[in-house]
């Protein structure tokens, strides 16, 4: 029999990166973007994460493609836009929520093709605009489907399709 720790470090398939969203501004429409360059300890160029002092757990947002449809049909919409939701990356393939490691010293990185590497650091909750920007039940549809935050631990450059891991770093032994 498997033990936990083994199951929750094993990542048999690769996931994608289905979009890229930069948000120049608050309050500002969010652009997609083909690929574009993440920066070690600050977040994605042309994004206004990257703008500030850098070093926060906040640097990049993710959001799990297959949450999409579900979001939209709690929300009884034929689909949604995933810039409506402003988040920075759309990957498929990962379940986002299981990139936070169950143990501290098993932590998880996220190798979104062959340079970057990202570290997931916590769900990335809705806010109250959703509710302008969706409609009403979109702050409650949205829980549990928000996304998750990252920060850039190494950074270069990304790209739409590009293969995206998830692995687990083994403690030294």
């Amino acid at each position: 029999m498997t033990d936990l720790r083994s199951l929750a470090r094993a990542f048999p398939f690769a996931g994608r990166l289905e979009a890229i969203f930069l948000r120049p501004a608050r309050d500002r429409e969010a652009i997609r973007a083909q690929a574009c360059e993440a920066i070690e300890g600050f977040g994605l160029e042309g994004d206004r994460a990257a703008k500030g002092r850098g070093g926060g757990k906040r640097q990049v947002t993710l959001v799990q493609a297959e949450h999409l449809p579900v979001v939209s049909a709690l929300l009884r919409r034929p689909e949604l836009d995933p810039a409506l939701l402003r988040r920075n990356l759309v990957i498929s393939g990962i379940n986002l929520l299981a990139a936070r490691s169950l143990f501290p010293d098993q932590p998880f990185h996220l190798f979104v093709g062959p340079q970057v590497v990202l570290e997931v650091t916590g769900p990335c909750e809705p806010c109250s605009k959703m509710e302008a920007t969706l409609g009403a039940g979109a702050y409650n549809a949205l829980r549990g489907h928000g996304g998750m935050t990252a920060r850039v631990l190494r950074g270069g450059s990304l790209a739409v399709g590009q293969e995206v891991r998830l692995e687990a770093l083994l403690p030294p032994a």
